[in-house]
């Protein structure tokens, strides 16, 4: 190990990638530092600023797109980036995370992609969506594994909102016709470290290796052009490392998404290489220190995603009082186009939340995601139901679930509450919120 240099990466979750940096710092001889809540703190003190750990540079591996807030990671960043040299500074990785920010930022650099639009308005929104064929892809600005990502008829009404995400229309480009993919090329400094073709499973057409789409190598036979795209989308958006998305239209290339905590399986599985040490590397050489080049070879043919040496040790969290809820309660169900207070029915049976389709509707739970098969005590095979996005505000708290959609017209109440929602509280059978005097509890009322 070297005491002269230390590499630390900032990380909130337990990533595969974030232990593979940090294993790839630790076998090319420098010291590793893992910022997360158990050990990480900055303290100022006579105007004197002082982060711990302390490291010389940080890996920003933040995943800002899973975030209900990414404004406090992305301060979180900020202020570490302040304090400390950083590989994908907190405003390269905001500008790439909001995928038509990127997109606007590489169209005025003159890289080519899709036709897109985003409008706050929903009336602009819906007007224009026929300008781009027969069908268009709907997205949420924010989002990650194709989550936020769907296929539609240009004639299927939109929502500028889906809960509490930004979305945008945008070009679908399809070169073959027999399977969709896409081509992602990873980029770290200026190497291009592998590249893969990624095929959409059966039965769909998002290519996320996440979803199940299978990959190909592909880093032998880049053309040159795609080559310097790549680089050059990495270069505009202003990362030092990113997975970068291209896909071949009628017309040529298009850059889809710049991506900068893309994923290492995928390409690992296609390629038998590991950004890894790449970006470990990257990070040695900008805080000043020395690598072998031959080493970094021999450490990329293994992806070492074990648990790092410098793992802190995970805080037991006090215990913390569940909320109790009712049988009946009193819930906000709010959707793109508004919010209607309605009173909701807890079901610890049902694993997904279900909401009346009228009221779905009149609230605005933007487009169908996905149709999913219910199961019914009376139907054998299940219900095929449409499920949307939906949030469903309690007691001061906010749940964002995808809810099917039903016909509960004939039923006392629209909106029934499964263990989606229900996990986060204790549930109260004997209290009813449409009762004006609930009977007495005792410990045996309180229900999972």
């Amino acid at each position: 190990m070297s005491d002269s240099l230390t590499v630390g990466v900032l990380s909130l979750h337990s990533s595969k990638e974030t232990k593979a940096i940090l294993n790839a710092v630790d076998d090319l001889g420098y010291d590793t530092a893992w910022l997360r809540a158990e050990n990480t703190a900055v303290e100022i003190n006579d105007g004197d600023v002082t982060l711990e750990p302390d490291v010389d540079i940080i890996v920003n591996r933040l995943l800002l797109s899973k975030e209900e807030q990414p404004a406090e990671a992305l301060g979180l960043a900020t202020m570490l980036d302040r304090l400390t040299p950083m590989l994908n500074t907190p405003m390269a990785t905001m500008t790439a995370m909001h995928k038509f920010a990127s997109g606007t930022a590489l169209a005025k650099a003159g890289l080519p992609v899709p036709n897109a639009i985003m409008a706050l308005s929903g009336e602009i929104l819906n007007a224009r969506r026929d300008r781009f064929g027969e069908e268009v892809v709907y997205k949420t600005a924010i989002g990650t594994h194709g989550g936020g990502t769907w296929k539609l008829d240009t004639d299927d009404p939109v929502n500028p909102m889906v809960g509490a995400r930004q979305a945008f229309l945008q070009e679908l480009i399809e070169h073959d016709e027999m399977r969709h993919h896409d081509l992602r090329v990873y980029v770290v400094g200026e190497r291009v470290v592998g590249a893969m073709n990624r095929y959409a499973p059966e039965g769909e057409w998002r290519t996320n290796v996440a979803l199940g789409g299978e990959v190909e190598d592909m880093t032998g036979e880049l053309p040159e052009e795609l080559v310097t795209m790549a680089k050059r989308a990495t270069d505009e958006i202003g990362l030092d490392y990113a997975g970068v998305d291209i896909v071949e239209g009628e017309d040529g290339y298009h850059l889809l998404e710049v991506n900068p905590t893309a994923g290492f399986r995928g390409l690992f599985k296609a390629t038998g290489r590991s950004p890894a040490p790449h970006i470990a590397r990257l990070a040695i050489e900008r805080a000043g220190g020395d690598v072998d080049p031959e080493r970094v070879h021999e450490l990329t043919a293994n992806l070492d995603d074990s648990r790092p040496a410098c793992m802190p040790r995970t805080e037991k969290a006090p215990p913390t009082e569940t909320p109790v809820i009712g049988y009946v309660e009193e819930v906000i169900a709010m959707g793109t186009s508004g919010q209607r207070t309605v009173m909701a029915k807890s079901d610890t049976g049902a694993t997904r939340t279900s909401i009346d389709a009228h009221l779905a509707a009149e609230i605005g739970t933007g487009p169908i995601k996905d149709i999913v098969k219910i199961k019914s005590g009376s139907v054998k095979s299940g219900r095929s139901r449409p499920v949307v996005d939906l949030v469903v505000g309690i007691g001061g708290r906010q749940h964002t679930v995808t809810a099917s959609i039903e016909d509960r017209g004939h039923m006392e109440y629209p909106l029934l509450l499964g263990r989606d929602i229900l996990e986060h509280y204790h549930v109260d059978v004997r209290r009813q919120a449409d009762e004006s005097e609930p009977p007495a509890l005792d410990d045996t009322t309180l229900e999972e």
